[in-house]
């Protein structure tokens, strides 16, 4: 065949040699994707770039494109691919996802969150995205939603570990520790003796003070990662809270050569060599949390509430205010646009607002200094809890006393905190404001009460024998009514001070008898004082009653643990706050039934004497 045949014979259809079929792009990708899993980003790259030379639309190819650049870092190119794959086929989910995921690393939360939106939309089944999402809400601070995206991805799979971690942390941090111990309880069915979840568990109930549950919790978290400093602390921190300082301290210390820099473990150490009396030991690991942080409020809090027990207010009362930056105090904090008067300006002329911002003992305590004020020449105005208003209204130097909660009170220069009074005073041991201050109470009330006891036919003695249980120290201020029962065979009529007895006391109310119970007349502090003013002892824990007693000058014996509060001082029976205040303290056992035994035994001579006295 010549050169013009065989090119005739080209033309014709069936008639030339076949070349080899040119690769799809479907075939490029595959190879893509092979050499991507197999970690050889350069040629998987390569093969995807020849599959878009082929098919510049490939989906696919374009998204695989985005993993590529991700996975090499190069994330504003990632971000563009996948935007392209996302234009020629919005109806894929994971392009939706893992552009989300190259968002967030370029710190562009808002349109990481819209693209999981997006994908959830396309696949609502896909837990992972709903918890990345979560997250992300989370990073925001927009915790309702995070928790619905949380709940969402446990819907879709119940034994979603990370999830329901993170509704159990969301209910820890906002201080709902019941709830978050539900979603604990959650996690440890996932992961069984998971040792954060129960960490965290035994913390919860730590700040629930169902302190031997934490103690378990916290003990099988520890069995497990023993060298945890965190987890020892806590551990300690639980022994502390029952009692057991010198277990606590063992911990504390192993926690500390572990992670010297625990400044948590330190405040706590202190806290537990002060329960112990082991003064300086506590001053000393106080002032090395504060070395390492000056600005640890609680630090400071708890070492100035240690020098004033010790009887050191130059240094005590200005350390106090620290207590105001510590959310476990509890402070009432007050803002207003006048200034706040600590003492350096003059008061004459002026119009101070003293308000109160502790509790209801407290209240009464510092309430002394109002007159104090007064007399340089401010007028001041008394603004103190509703419960207490009645009570302090009238207060000599007092030009008008206001329940807090009520009519806001805006005509002032300046205003300071009661509990900061003792502090502007410059109060030390010597000088403590100690005459009588409350306002006199009103003769048909008293009388009022009077009636109700009706003749006396004996030595009256009024009875509270526990606190606040929210206090944080209740555990060991509060006693139980039967812890009193060796006093009970005293022949004297004894009178409940007792507002809203606890469950089991009520029920010990009821099965002795011999107590003389009126406290549901007991409308306001004015009907508890006046019935105080009728008595002629009080016998009570360290609660309201005693600031109270103390107050009104009648003759009371508190019963104090070991380690009392500050204002009750160390190794006395008296007390400069309260002249009639006699002091009943717990030894180093511990053992409120030793302090009973001798409160019985000067109760009897003091009916003896009473009687003796009446021939």
């Amino acid at each position: 065949m010549n050169r013009q045949q065989r090119r005739a014979s080209a033309k014709q259809p069936g008639k030339s040699p076949t070349s080899p079929p040119r690769p799809a792009a479907a075939d490029f990708f595959e190879s893509a994707l092979r050499l991507l899993r197999d970690g050889q980003l350069v040629e998987a790259e390569t093969s995807c770039r020849q599959a878009l030379a082929v098919e510049p639309d490939h989906a696919d190819a374009l998204h695989l494109m985005g993993l590529l650049c991700q996975v090499g870092r190069r994330y504003d190119l990632a971000i563009a691919w996948f935007a392209q794959a996302i234009r020629k086929n919005p109806a894929v989910a994971d392009y939706f996802f893992n552009l989300a995921t190259v968002l967030q690393h370029q710190d562009r939360v808002d349109d990481a969150i819209k693209s999981y939106d997006r994908g959830l939309v396309l696949k609502p089944d896909f837990a992972a995205g709903w918890y990345r999402l979560g997250e992300l809400l989370l990073q925001q601070e927009r915790r309702d939603e995070a928790r619905l995206s949380f709940g969402q991805a446990l819907k879709v799979d119940p034994r979603h570990l990370e999830a329901a971690n993170s509704v159990a942390l969301l209910d820890f941090h906002a201080g709902d520790y019941q709830f978050a111990i539900a979603g604990f309880d959650r996690s440890l069915a996932i992961k069984p003796n998971d040792p954060g979840a129960l960490h965290l568990k035994g913390v919860c109930q730590l700040r629930l003070k169902r302190f031997d549950e934490a103690l378990v919790n916290i003990g099988r978290a520890l069995a497990q990662v023993p060298d945890h400093p965190e987890v020892i602390c806590n551990y300690g921190l639980v022994l502390h809270k029952l009692g057991r300082d010198e277990e606590a301290i063992v911990h504390f210390d192993r926690a500390l050569a572990l992670k010297p820099d625990l400044v948590e473990t330190l405040n706590h150490r202190g806290s537990a060599l002060a329960e112990l009396h082991r003064f300086d030991e506590a001053l000393e690991s106080f002032d090395r949390a504060v070395a390492l942080r000056p600005e640890f409020a609680d630090v400071h809090w708890n070492a100035a509430l240690l020098r004033l027990l010790l009887g050191d207010f130059e240094n005590g009362w200005p350390g106090r205010e620290w207590g105001r930056k510590c959310r476990a105090v509890g402070f009432v904090e007050r803002s207003f646009a006048q200034p706040l008067w600590l003492g350096e300006a003059p008061l004459a002329g002026k119009t101070i607002l003293l308000h109160s911002d502790e509790g209801l003992g407290d209240t009464i305590q510092f309430s002394r200094y109002a007159p104090l004020v007064a007399a340089h020449g401010a007028r001041v105005i008394l603004e103190v809890d509703a419960a207490l208003h009645p009570l302090l209204s009238g207060m000599d130097g007092v030009a008008l006393c206001v329940p807090r909660g009520g009519s806001e009170v805006d005509d002032f220069d300046l205003h300071c905190p009661l509990s900061s009074l003792p502090l502007v005073c410059r109060t030390r041991l010597q000088s403590i404001p100690a005459t009588p201050y409350l306002p006199a109470l009103p003769e048909a009330v008293v009388g009022a009460w009077q009636a109700r006891l009706g003749p006396r036919k004996a030595f009256r003695v009024g009875l509270a024998w526990s606190g606040n249980p929210a206090h944080g120290n209740d555990r060991n201020r509060s006693m139980r009514l039967r812890e009193l029962a060796p006093l009970l065979d005293c022949d004297v009529t004894f009178v409940s001070l007792q507002k809203e007895p606890r469950a089991k006391d009520r029920a010990c109310l009821q099965e002795r008898g011999g107590i003389v119970d009126l406290t549901a007349h007991l409308a306001n502090f004015v009907e508890t004082a006046a019935l105080i003013s009728c008595l002629d002892l009080v016998i009570t824990v360290d609660t309201s009653v005693a600031h109270l007693a103390g107050a009104l000058f009648r003759p009371t014996w508190i019963l104090l643990p070991y380690t009392p509060d500050y204002r009750w001082l160390l190794d006395r029976s008296d007390n400069p706050w309260y002249p009639t205040v006699r002091l009943f303290r717990q030894d180093a056992t511990r053992d409120y039934a030793r302090v009973v035994e001798r409160v019985r035994t000067e109760l009897q001579a003091l009916i003896t004497a009473s009687r003796a006295s009446a021939r």
